[in-house]
């Protein structure tokens, strides 16, 4: 049994299913993030393990403690909310001493936690100011001490790093991850952000419509993914998705016949006559020489500095190509691109599941 078990969790409102059937096994000391679009179902997960809410059916344990009816204070579960929630009329000091102080823990000792919890956040400068003499990243940092110092068996996180501006957001996921690395505290951590997901967490678990799409590491989500949906969600830019068809031993789109791999045209075998959806990640794709490959026209640019993202228009379909540093080359130049076709992933159009000789940890219903 892991450190938080959800089987079969659902949750209803009337005819109205925003989760159906999540099942989620999660370790002593994991980082796990739940992802995905707005509506997903994430955050109502998360409430339900904070007993901010009830399933309509299913269970939450925490070890071998079934918690899915028991009072939020009485869960053992710290959450870091997105608006902060701190007390504007208490110091930081007090901010973080008043959930011990609410458990009658002694003065001393709360003391003692909130001197710990102060300086490994680098707030033990900042322990006499109000929350309105601070800053969006150090508001974020007290909300973590807060919850730091009950020390739980359980943080949750619910997308606390949305109001910060795109270069802090970058400095609290470091120190977010570092925090980790010292506490070792089972975290679930809410977002719907990718960069967050693929850089914090110890596994994701991809959701949509209230059902898991996948659940794995970043590597395979990113690598392997279980459908469509999740190769389009985990990636910037998103995956190139060709529509196709196969027909007899070749797969074309357009007329335009795609490679694949000796594995993966064996997995076609049961795949006649229907339409498919070929994908590639745009750091698949290279540029070659003239007059070889697919070839097309090129009608957009985006610098980014490091890299840039090339639009090439294609009888196969529109296609982004990600490359180090500058494009060699202009908007409206005809130019060829290739691909290994061991770096292709397909999918059933009609179910939008991968297809492969090894399915990856696939949770669709």
């Amino acid at each position: 049994m892991g450190a938080l078990s959800i089987r079969q969790v659902k949750k209803s409102y009337g005819s109205h299913h925003i989760l159906k059937s999540v099942d989620l096994e999660i370790e002593k000391g994991e980082f796990i993030i739940l992802v995905g679009p707005s509506g997903c179902g994430k955050s109502t997960l998360l409430s339900m393990i904070a007993g901010l809410d009830s399933p309509t059916s299913g269970n939450i344990l925490l070890g071998d403690r079934d918690i899915t009816y028991v009072a939020p204070k009485d869960r053992d579960i710290a959450m870091v909310f997105q608006s902060y929630a701190l007390y504007p009329n208490m110091t930081v000091a007090q901010n973080i001493e008043f959930a011990l102080e609410m458990r009658k823990v002694p003065k001393d000792e709360r003391k003692v936690l909130v001197d710990k919890v102060s300086k490994m956040l680098q707030l033990d400068h900042l322990l006499d100011r109000k929350p309105g003499q601070l800053s969006g990243g150090q508001r974020q940092r007290v909300a973590m001490g807060r919850a730091l110092a009950r020390q739980p068996s359980l943080f949750l996180f619910d997308e606390p790093l949305s109001n910060l501006d795109a270069k802090l957001r970058v400095e609290m996921r470091a120190e977010i991850k570092l925090l980790h690395q010292r506490t070792k505290t089972t975290t679930v951590y809410v977002t719907h952000d990718q960069v967050e997901a693929m850089t914090l967490g110890d596994r994701i678990a991809v959701m949509r419509d209230g059902i898991l799409q996948q659940f794995g590491t970043p590597d395979e989500i990113y690598s392997r993914p279980a459908t469509k949906f999740v190769a389009e969600f985990i990636g910037s830019p998103a995956m190139n998705m060709i529509t196709a068809k196969r027909e007899r031993n070749t797969l074309a789109a357009n007329g335009v016949d795609l490679p694949l791999g000796p594995q993966l045209g064996a997995a076609l075998a049961a795949h006649d006559g229907q339409e498919l959806v070929y994908g590639l990640r745009p750091e698949a794709l290279r540029f070659a020489p003239a007059g070889t490959g697919l070839a097309g026209k090129l009608t957009m640019i985006e610098p980014t500095g490091p890299e840039s993202y090339a639009f090439v228009e294609t009888a196969a379909g529109p296609l982004v190509i990600r490359v180090p540093g500058k494009v060699d080359g202009k908007v409206g130049d005809t130019v060829s691109l290739n691909w290994q076709p061991a770096d292709v992933h397909l999918f059933d159009a009609k179910t939008e599941v991968r297809i492969s000789a090894q399915q990856p940890h696939l949770a669709v219903a």
